[in-house]
């Protein structure tokens, strides 16, 4: 059985069905081939929960996904923490970049 390319769009789409997220934004840092992605996940799920066990969520919901992802980060926040920080931001607030140039992982042969 082949497996499924893992895109942004399919990483959005599994997260706003599976974590009932109001907010998603991912960003593919492989160049295109879907080994690398950052995220920032908004789910009220996330409500009365540390980040590690946000993060276990995020890890159970895209089991299947992961699994063919070299690289995954995550920045997952509630609705309310959402809100409050693009309040304070002015909706300047992206996924983390760490280790990129323009979006692409940097110091990896093709």
């Amino acid at each position: 059985m082949a497996e499924t390319a893992i895109t942004e769009d399919s990483v959005r789409a599994a997260l706003t069905e599976r974590l009932k997220a109001t907010h998603v934004e991912i960003q593919d840092m492989s160049g295109g081939c879907g080994q690398a992605f950052t995220s920032l996940i908004v789910s009220p799920e996330f409500a009365g929960k540390n980040s590690l066990k946000r993060h276990r969520l995020v890890n159970a919901a895209l089991k299947v996904e992961i699994a063919q992802i070299h690289a995954w980060s995550a920045k997952c926040q509630t609705p309310e923490e959402y809100d409050k920080e693009m309040a304070a931001t002015g909706g300047n607030d992206k996924p983390p970049m760490d280790g990129t140039e323009g979006g692409k992982v940097t110091g990896v042969n093709e």
